[in-house]
């Protein structure tokens, strides 16, 4: 296990850069709060187990294989993408009134993650950039999901937290408008960033 620290590393940068999860989780932290993103985070963190999974596996790679389909992912991905822009621009301030509106859900962070181009393209470069047991394969590939659960877990946990910082500047309208549209727009130009991957 030679490669341990650079893997870990490697994991902390490729996981914890700004990108459409830990904006979006950020997001929520400051429209919601700590707690009431935990179901969001936790939808996000085991979400990227999947996409750990469907990496490794190398179905993934199979699938975006197949002639004409990379473009029509694309496309539907950017479609959802679109719609979180959407929804965190158009976001009501926070009130005492209002504070019945339904945070994010589990099931909507794990769809994140599943269309995240980003996850896809950090989990392709670290499974295939490190070999912690290179005699032993399954094990392997089990370490490392396992080893990046915690990372990503502890990853999305500060951004949450930092997110919660802001939620101050979601009671004034005028702070609330323009954090949602910074948040939106960032949410949109990571996406184009991971398209590029």
């Amino acid at each position: 296990m030679d490669g341990l620290a650079g893997f870990l590393l490697a994991g902390v940068a490729l996981t914890g850069s700004p990108g459409p999860a830990t904006l979006s989780l950020t997001a929520t932290g400051a429209a919601f709060g700590t707690r009431r993103g935990l179901a969001y985070g936790a939808g996000i963190t085991l979400g990227m187990v999947a996409v750990m999974a469907l990496t490794a596996s190398g179905f993934v790679a199979i699938i975006l294989a197949l002639p004409g389909l990379a473009p029509v992912v694309t496309i539907l991905v950017a479609l959802y993408f679109l719609y979180l822009a959407f929804r965190i621009a158009t976001a009501p301030p926070l009130t005492e009134t209002n504070s019945d509106i339904a945070a994010p859900s589990f099931a909507a962070g794990f769809a994140l993650s599943l269309v995240n181009p980003k996850g896809y393209a950090a989990m392709a470069a670290l499974f295939s950039g490190f070999a912690l047991l290179p005699q032993q394969p399954a094990i392997d590939a089990i370490l490392k999901i396992g080893l990046l659960l915690l990372v990503i877990a502890a990853v999305n946990i500060a951004w949450l937290l930092a997110g919660s910082g802001l939620t101050g500047l979601f009671r004034d309208p005028r702070s609330n408008r323009i954090v949602n549209l910074v948040f939106a727009v960032l949410l949109l130009a990571s996406l184009a960033a991971a398209i590029r991957f």
